[in-house]
């Protein structure tokens, strides 16, 4: 295999898989990227594990696509719980920050690596992001095996491959998060609309 500097998607989530499973999680949240890391993850092990942080206001479309997925791969996705506690009113600090963090910590407990779905094209602070690092503070390695797709390359394998996607994708939503605080918009422009927050603190 080449550098992983250099490695196809392919190459890099087998990687992966041959270093680091069965102590290897894939971060999902249903959008475009994690059906394609999906995809080609379950051609290379079909026992490895995926996971989900659930805020509890997710759009019911992005339940329907969590079905979907499950269903075409006979696949148990994980479930990390960042509901706000029990009275208290649900707001973008309150799951998009501490509690989704909080869930990603208990997710990688136990794990070495896990694979996200970054790509540097989604944002400015993205853009440096790496194919393969090590996270110090989280005492993991993290791949990225979409860093460097561009949107039609998603695009192009979604429908080469007949894969199942998030609906609202085709309604202008190029960034998909919690229903209450997500609008349509360009790049990741309309998550916490309104709002100068960028990152939930999973990417940084």
């Amino acid at each position: 295999m080449r550098g992983l500097a250099d490695a196809t998607a392919e190459e890099l989530v087998a990687a992966a898989v041959e270093r680091h499973h069965p102590n290897l999680l894939l971060a999902c949240s249903f959008q475009k990227e994690e059906s394609v890391l999906i995809d080609i993850l379950m051609s290379i092990e079909p026992a490895a594990r995926v996971f989900t942080i659930d805020t509890g206001v997710l759009f019911p479309e992005t339940y329907e696509t969590w079905r979907q997925i499950e269903d075409r791969y006979d696949l148990h996705i994980e479930v990390m719980d960042a509901t706000p506690p029990n009275g208290t009113p649900w707001g973008a600090s309150n799951c998009c920050g501490q509690r989704k963090v909080d869930a990603l910590e208990q997710a990688l407990a136990g794990a070495d690596a896990w694979i996200s779905g970054i790509r540097r094209e989604q944002s400015l602070t993205r853009a440096d992001a790496t194919k393969h690092e090590w996270n110090a503070a989280r005492g993991v390695w993290k791949f990225n095996p979409l860093v460097d797709w561009s949107d039609a390359d998603v695009w192009r394998y979604l429908h080469e491959h007949e894969l199942p996607y998030h609906p609202l994708h085709d309604q202008g939503y190029a960034s998909i998060g919690c229903a209450p605080c997500t609008l349509p918009g360009n790049g990741r422009e309309g998550r916490w609309a309104g709002q100068a927050k960028t990152e939930c603190g999973l990417h940084v």
